[in-house]
């Protein structure tokens, strides 16, 4: 079993940057590909970005392809999801999530894929 932990949420002004941070603990030798997923109330879970596990590859949302980077440092056990030029619609809880498989395969935006979860870091954007 693949424990998540999320960190680095709160609140922050529009236009501000913000790094969450992913720790993963437990069988981290079942922790391949990451990603980072979000979530308002009343929506649908939705992909932000992904990272294989080398690091080699990475996918965005359109929404954030500008303005976020997603990096990991397997050393930690650590994957990151920096975002720039926060808008209060980025305001939702952020997963963090993690594949058995190392590469990606084409449902690598789908919460289907990943096989273990976080519980979640609150980003709230308000001036």
């Amino acid at each position: 079993q693949v424990h998540l932990v999320e960190s680095g949420g709160g609140l922050v002004q529009p236009g501000d940057s913000l790094r969450l941070s992913c720790t993963a603990s437990g069988r981290t030798d079942d922790c391949g590909a990451m990603g980072w997923f979000r979530q308002a109330p009343t929506k649908e879970r939705e992909f932000v970005a992904a990272i294989s596990w080398t690091g080699g590859t990475t996918m965005y949302n359109r929404s954030v392809n500008d303005r976020s980077i997603i990096s990991r440092d397997n050393a930690k056990n650590t994957m990151y999801l920096q975002i720039r030029k926060l808008k209060p619609e980025d305001t939702e809880v952020y997963f963090c999530a993690a594949s058995n498989s190392r590469v990606f395969s084409g449902d690598y935006f789908s919460t289907k894929w990943y096989d273990y979860w976080g519980q979640g870091t609150q980003v709230t954007v308000s001036s």
